[in-house]
Parts: structure tokens; C-alpha cells; sequence
């Protein structure tokens, strides 16, 4: 037996007592002597519990942190996990200052010297930004992974006034979610109570978020690009161009007073076991930037770069996407003064020309099923959850190409379209997709973006479009960072349909462009061959690996029914049954959701999703089943859910909602 000693400890769980009683369940590392010689902690804050949800990416990261000397607490939001009260919204405001009292209470602990800093991805990126937006004198940094700036525009509900079909699917996530039981094991004969007070009290999301179809004060709470000056705190903000979370990272370099940013290739995952490669390690940056900010060591990470970004290249879809050929660069400042705007001009016979075209009218109403090449919004792993061959969403689209280029075109930042337009209804969506057009016609979706006609001027304010009369607009894309390759070309496509990412506005709605110079699109174009080192982590499989007892199965498909005219588009991701080595406990997440649509009919746009959770150790066994359905017609939204719970394969609770919301101009 070695005599040296183990570099950390856990405990596995304790609970923080509010200050109103509630106690909310923690999971701690602590380095070895902690209690003696007190260290920063670092706090990551989360509904996704500790115990089981979380436990394979906290035990690749934490232990790290503590051997490097730092106490790592990850802590269940109020209602979630083992924590009591109960779950009421995303990113409210009482779970915001429950996260200011867990870092009063982290400091004040023996092991802690009163240094905290805070992370996360998705949700715990957003909360971490959100509470440094409030300022808790013991919040010393911030890392933010995957996360936004703004709730409305830039989260899995809206996306400049257009409904995202994430909306619903979330909705029916979290319910399923927040109806789960408390470990018997660490709570003991409570748990059965608290589960039942959890199924009684827990929301449904989708009747909040629905019900706020503007960018109104509900969204405006969280969104730190209310008032970046109040985030103090220094922020590492990251993400991945493969992920629908993108455009925090930039906006961030831009607007906070102490922040660096970093987008790599990735989907909604950690950067040192994301795809595509190549990885980044997360670690060494992550401990980079602790050192500096939670220990005061002098290693000049205020020095780095604004922003480092991957430069992909020759982006192929395929059925996995598990590398990304590029490079990576490093903008000292950011916006950067070596990205020059450069205008090119949409004009007849689908061309794009350096200068303004003579004016010429041209009209699209796309396919209701134009987009099913979109792939996912949250995307979690380089599959068809990342966007496919564009070819067949640029059939039912007005596309616009240049020639094959001569040389490389590299861009980096948010390409911009400028059009005239009238639309033939008072609501209607535009969307627009930057495609990388291979030599052989294979085209990848390197940006995109979306317009709420009747959010042109003001998302908190939309008004109709007047019908059948010329309006000028924008429509930012997506942030991206890409060299289009000689040969290649660069195209434009323009519907008025997406689906079914974004849920269709209640008429067929047919688009007329003005061409001429007011139509054009500008591309953040970037010079230069430079290139700097992002080091790979070393290990290349940081997860721990659990013994599986059933096995996961994802699956993805469109059917098109020509005799009825209908799509349908289904998603399955089942995880699998696993187990967790430390305590026996036993879980497995199955999702189904099926999307469908008329061919002639938006109004006909229906949705239904299912998630199944299974929880057992020993003789011990229940299953949660969360259920929801959206329909539609001109007027209104129909929302019903139903969730079940189950014990030892027994029914023992059930609880409905049925909500009926109007439209919005959307």
C-alpha cells in the first residue's frame, strides 16, 4: 500500500442552509489540507443533479481542480437533486439569490480562504454571468461556457422574433426533470414526500415561456446585455460553432470590462471532451485563469487575446462529424481592426456580384418543410443533430452563388444581409443561410439566421408588416469563423420557411425581393495566414466510464407521405441504462419527439414529445414519464402536458394541464 496521500477528499453530499431553511444538496472536493490551509473554491450550480445527471463530467474536472488546490462545489438548484423547495423557472430571480447565499456560505467555510469563482455550461454558463451581473463581493471570476448574453435572442426559446420548435421540446425536458425523486439513499425516508411535493408544485415551462412571445421584462431579467457594465467580474466565455449557443463569446469580448472569449469547433459540450476535434484543454486554460484571478499569481492572463477563435475549412456534412480541419487565431482586440466589411450584391439569375445590380423583383414562398436539414439548436453530439447536405432545403429556397473562387475567402464575426422586401401577410418569417458549396455540390451550413418580419424594427414592439409594400431590413447571422477554399462557393439562400427549427407563422406567406443595392450581404472578412497554439488536453478520454446494462440508441429521420402530404420528423435519443460505481444507483433518459406538418397548411404545425426517466437500485425502482403536445391554429397556441410517476412499476401520481395562448404576431 503507497504511503503517499491522496491529493483530495470528497464529500459526496452536505447541504447549505438559506437563510429562510430551505437546504440545498452540495457534492464538494476538497485538496488535501484544505481544512488547515484554506483555498479558493470554485462553484458550478445546477438542476441537472449532482448525484447522477452531472457525475461523469464533475468526477473529469473537480478532482483535477483539487489537486491543483482548489475546493470544487457543485450544488442542485431549490426543488432538483436533493436540494428542498421547489423548481420555478429558469434563471428566476430566486434562484439567483439563493446562488449569491451559496457563495456568502462557500466563503465563509474553514476550507475556504474567501476567493470563489463560478462555472458552468448552458445553464450553469448563464447563471454564473447572470450572478456576477448582481455582484456578490466574493465572486472573484467567471468561466461561461455555452451560454448567452440575451435570453430572448439568443437562448433555446426565440430567435429574433421567430418561435424555435426548442421552445417546446425544453419545456417537456424540464418537466420531466423537476419531477424526479431525492437519492433515498442521502435523504432517507423523506424522499417519497419530497417527491410528491415536487410532482404537486412542479411548473409547466412551456405556459411561461409561450406566454411571453416579446423581448418584455421576463426576458429582460438575466440578460447581462442589459447592463454589461455590471458584470465586474473576469469572465472566460466559450463556445463552439456547432452549438446554437455562438454568438456569447464575441459579444462579450466587446462589451464586458474584463473578459476573454474563446469559440472552437465544438457542440454543447465541455471543450476537453467535445466534438469535432480538435479538443481543447479546458484544464490548463480553466487553472490558467483560476491561478490569476482566485490566487493572484502573476501569469498575465488579462494579457491574452479578446478573442481566439478556430478558423474551420472544407466542412463536409456527414453521418458523424468527429473532427474539423482549420487553425486557430487570436484577435488581440476585439471588434478587430484587421476584419475589413466586405459588401456583395444579390442579383438575377441567382448570382452575387461585387457591385450593385440594375433592380430586378423576385419572389420565394418556400416548402412548409423547407429546413430539415437544419440539424439542432442543442446540439449534443456530431451526428444529425449538426445541420446536413444543404442541397435539399436550397431547392425550396432563392439561392444566390458566386463564382468559384479563386482564391480562399476567410471570414470571422457575424455576416450581415441587407434586402428590400414585401411579404404578402402582415407576419412572416425570413430566414438566411451562409453555405460553404463543395466543388461537387455538397453544401454545409457555415451561418444562419432569421428575421421576424414583424420584428424588423423592435423585438419588444413588433408591428405588422404593411402588405404587399417594400421595407428595408436586416438579419444577422449567426458569428462564425470559416475559410471558404479555392474552387468552392460561396451561396446565399433565402425561405421563408425553416422547419422545423423555427415553428411556422399562422399563413403561407409569399416573399418579394427588391434586388438592386439594397440587397446585399456583408461578410466580416479576415486576411492573413497567422496561426497560435490551443493545447489538446492530454488525456484523450477524460470520462470516467460506467458499466452500462442496456445500451443507448439515437435516431433521427424525416418521413414524407405523398399520399396524405405530410412530414413528419422524429427524434429518439435513448442513453442507455447505466451505473454509478460509488453508490449502485441506476439511470436511463429516453426521448422521443415527432414534429409534423401539412404541405399547403402552417396552421397544421403540431408537435409531441415524450422523455422517460428510470431510476432503481436494489429494490428500489421508479420512473417519471413527462408528456406534452403543441398544436395550433391562426389565432392561438393549444399546450397540454401530462406527467406520470411510477413506483416499483405501479402508477401512483398523475397530473395534466391543458393552456390555451394567443399569438403574438408570430
Amino acid at each position: 500500500m503507497s504511503d503517499v496521500p491522496a491529493p483530495y477528499s470528497e464529500i459526496s453530499n452536505t447541504f447549505i442552509k438559506l437563510r429562510d431553511g430551505r437546504k440545498l444538496s452540495a457534492r464538494i472536493w476538497l485538496p488535501a489540507n484544505a481544512e488547515q490551509s484554506a483555498v479558493p473554491a470554485i462553484l458550478e450550480y445546477l438542476p441537472y443533479r449532482k448525484r447522477d445527471g452531472t457525475a461523469p463530467r464533475d468526477e473529469s474536472t473537480y478532482p483535477v481542480f483539487a489537486t491543483a488546490g482548489y475546493a470544487g462545489v457543485r450544488v442542485d438548484i431549490s426543488g432538483t437533486g436533493e436540494s428542498d423547495g421547489d423548481f420555478d423557472d429558469e434563471y428566476s430571480a430566486r434562484e439567483l439569490a439563493d446562488g449569491v447565499e451559496v457563495i456568502e456560505w462557500i466563503a465563509q467555510q474553514k476550507w475556504c480562504d474567501g476567493n470563489v469563482g463560478m462555472m458552468g455550461i448552458s445553464w450553469g454558463g448563464f447563471n454564473s454571468l447572470q450572478i456576477a451581473a448582481l455582484q456578490p463581493p466574493a465572486l472573484k471570476a467567471v468561466i461561461s461556457i455555452g451560454s448567452t448574453v440575451d435570453r430572448y435572442n439568443d437562448d433555446i426559446h426565440y430567435k429574433n422574433g421567430a418561435l424555435l420548435s426548442c421552445n417546446f421540446w425544453w419545456s417537456n425536458v424540464m418537466l420531466c426533470f423537476a419531477s424526479r425523486p431525492p437519492d433515498p439513499a442521502l435523504v432517507r425516508d423523506r424522499w417519497r414526500d419530497m417527491w410528491v411535493h415536487r410532482l404537486n408544485t412542479q411548473p409547466f415551462p412551456l405556459e411561461q415561456w409561450l406566454s411571453h412571445q416579446r423581448r418584455d421584462a421576463y426576458w429582460r431579467h438575466g440578460s447581462i446585455c442589459e447592463d454589461f457594465a455590471k458584470v465586474k467580474a473576469p469572465s472566460l466565455v466559450i463556445s463552439g460553432w456547432a452549438d446554437g449557443y455562438i454568438n456569447a463569446p464575441p459579444a462579450s469580448a466587446e462589451h464586458l470590462p474584463m473578459a476573454k472569449a474563446i469559440n472552437g469547433p465544438w457542440i454543447h459540450k465541455y471543450p476537453h471532451f467535445a466534438y469535432p476535434h480538435p479538443r481543447m484543454d479546458f484544464h490548463g486554460e480553466a487553472l490558467h485563469w483560476w491561478n490569476r484571478w482566485l490566487k493572484n499569481e502573476a501569469n498575465d492572463a488579462e494579457s491574452l487575446p479578446a478573442y481566439r477563435a478556430y478558423i474551420s475549412e472544407n466542412v463536409r456534412p456527414a453521418a458523424r462529424r468527429e473532427h474539423e480541419q482549420g487553425r486557430w487565431v487570436a484577435e488581440q482586440q476585439w471588434p478587430s481592426p484587421k476584419i475589413q466589411s466586405r459588401a456583395l450584391y444579390l442579383a438575377r439569375f441567382g448570382q452575387v456580384t461585387l457591385d450593385a445590380p440594375e433592380p430586378e423583383q423576385i419572389s420565394i414562398c418556400s416548402p412548409l418543410d423547407c429546413g430539415t436539414a437544419c440539424g439542432e439548436f442543442f446540439t449534443l453530439a456530431p451526428d444529425a443533430d449538426m445541420p446536413g447536405d444543404q442541397r435539399g432545403d436550397d431547392a425550396g429556397s432563392l439561392c444566390f452563388d458566386t463564382d468559384a473562387l479563386v482564391e480562399s475567402v476567410e471570414i470571422l464575426g457575424r455576416p450581415k444581409l441587407r434586402l428590400r422586401v414585401a411579404i404578402d401577410k402582415p407576419i412572416g418569417n425570413l430566414i438566411v443561410r451562409l453555405v460553404d458549396v463543395h466543388p461537387d455540390g455538397v453544401g454545409h451550413r457555415v451561418s444562419w439566421g432569421v428575421l421576424n418580419l414583424a420584428h424588423r424594427d423592435d423585438n419588444a414592439e413588433p408591428k405588422p408588416m404593411p402588405q404587399g409594400q417594400f421595407t428595408d431590413i436586416e438579419i444577422a447571422l449567426d458569428e462564425c469563423g470559416y475559410r471558404f477554399l479555392p474552387q468552392h462557393t460561396i451561396r446565399i439562400a433565402i425561405s421563408t420557411s425553416y422547419w422545423p427549427m423555427i415553428l411556422p407563422t399562422p399563413e403561407r406567406v409569399t416573399a418579394t425581393l427588391a434586388l438592386g443595392e439594397n440587397s446585399s450581404v456583408t461578410l466580416p472578412v479576415r486576411s492573413g495566414s497567422d496561426q497560435i497554439d490551443i493545447p489538446a488536453p492530454e488525456n484523450a478520454d477524460p470520462l470516467p466510464h460506467y458499466k452500462m446494462h442496456k445500451p443507448e440508441h439515437r435516431e433521427r429521420r424525416v418521413e414524407r407521405n405523398l399520399q396524405t402530404q405530410r412530414t413528419d420528423y422524429f427524434i429518439i435519443d435513448d442513453t442507455g441504462e447505466d451505473e454509478m460505481p460509488m453508490h449502485g444507483l441506476r439511470t436511463r433518459h429516453k426521448h422521443e419527439t415527432i414534429y409534423s406538418i401539412d404541405w399547403d397548411d402552417p396552421k397544421s404545425a403540431s408537435a409531441q414529445c415524450k422523455y422517460t426517466c428510470w431510476m432503481s437500485r436494489e429494490n428500489w425502482n421508479i420512473c417519471t414519464v413527462s408528456e406534452s403536445w403543441l398544436t395550433c391554429n391562426k389565432t392561438h397556441f393549444y399546450l397540454s402536458a401530462r406527467v406520470r410517476a411510477y413506483e416499483n412499476n405501479v402508477l401512483f401520481h398523475e397530473r395534466l394541464w391543458e393552456k390555451s395562448i394567443e399569438r403574438d404576431l408570430m
